[in-house]
């Protein structure tokens, strides 16, 4: 093993047993893309309790376990840019970033620099945890990048550290509003699920049978009914990639703008062109956690941002 490299166990359930292996470990890695572990199979990352030579394509049985060696990134030209940032609150451990639609966290393929790392490195100097890499310095946690709101970035690794594991132990408080086509019934409710990837898109996210996937808990209430649409409050149990999108769809009432999750209603198209909103209708609007070095309780809040409070004014009844 490379300094640097990181390694991934996985055990094949109930739910993954007679399936390919590439799928199997899409099923229980779904931050991992298929063609991914393909490549990884292929390379010989992929090792097994039981040895001999894997390949993609071999089905698995309940019980097996794999080992998934992950290479270190390449070191990324990750370059200070002196890019505007709303700073909510700022100490020598921590910073917390009201983060605008349209600006992607880190840097990856196809959003090499202009993005919240290189805003970053040139606010804090350099001055960010280390345990993220090149890559994802003081990162530990993300939203998308057409989601705004509140995130937290670790400056040293203490607190990263401490972060990660409230972050792993779901102990971290936090609320999106969203506004979501339809009039939920009931109002209010919990989504409890699990969600992995789409079989039919790897590049969306879908709930799936239990324990297929990683487990996933929203709670949603309506905050005020519109116009053929609801604001809604969505406080997240767990952090899963694209949640509260994915649970929101599923029961029926997909985040208006939202361009994977969710198709355009009759009679939104005019409103939507007319205020030129093209994301999904989603911010996060609350985060608390305890500080991981000084343990006191940080509770931050964000108001709607200008595109969500014209949509909500346009939806009004």
């Amino acid at each position: 093993m490379v300094p640097g490299d990181s390694i991934i166990e996985a055990t094949i359930g109930e739910a993954q047993h007679g399936l390919r292996l590439d799928r199997a470990l899409a099923d229980l890695l779904p931050d991992l893309s298929r063609e991914r572990l393909k490549a990884l199979i292929g390379e010989g990352q992929v090792r097994s309790s039981g040895g001999g030579k894997l390949t993609g394509s071999m089905k698995v049985a309940e019980g097996q376990q794999f080992a998934i060696t992950l290479p270190a990134p390449a070191p990324l030209a990750t370059v200070a840019q002196d890019i505007p940032l709303t700073i909510v609150h700022e100490d020598a451990d921590l910073i917390v970033v009201d983060k605008p639609a349209g600006l992607v966290v880190h840097p990856a393929a196809g959003n090499l620099d202009g993005t919240l790392v290189n805003a970053l490195l040139h606010h804090c100097a350099g001055r960010l945890s280390g345990i993220g890499g090149v890559a994802r310095p003081g990162i530990v946690h993300r939203i998308d990048k057409d989601t705004s709101g509140l995130l937290v970035v670790a400056k040293t690794d203490k607190a990263h550290e401490g972060l990660a594991r409230q972050f792993k132990d779901h102990s971290i408080d936090r609320a999106y509003a969203a506004i979501a086509y339809g009039h939920p019934v009931p109002a209010a409710g919990t989504v409890d699920s699990w969600i992995a990837r789409s079989d039919a898109d790897r590049k969306k996210m879908a709930v799936h049978r239990e324990g297929r996937g990683k487990h996933a808990v929203t709670h949603y209430r309506t905050m005020e009914r519109l116009r053929g649409a609801a604001l809604m409050e969505c406080r997240l149990e767990t952090g899963r990639t694209h949640q509260v999108r994915v649970h929101m769809a599923h029961i029926g009432h997909p985040l208006i703008g939202d361009p994977v999750y969710g198709r355009e209603r009759k009679g939104f198209k005019s409103i939507l062109e007319t205020l030129s909103f093209k994301r999904q209708a989603l911010h996060a609007k609350t985060l608390g956690f305890i500080h991981p070095v000084t343990e006191k309780p940080l509770t931050f809040h964000s108001a709607l941002p200008t595109d969500m409070q014209e949509l909500l004014s346009a939806l009004h009844v």
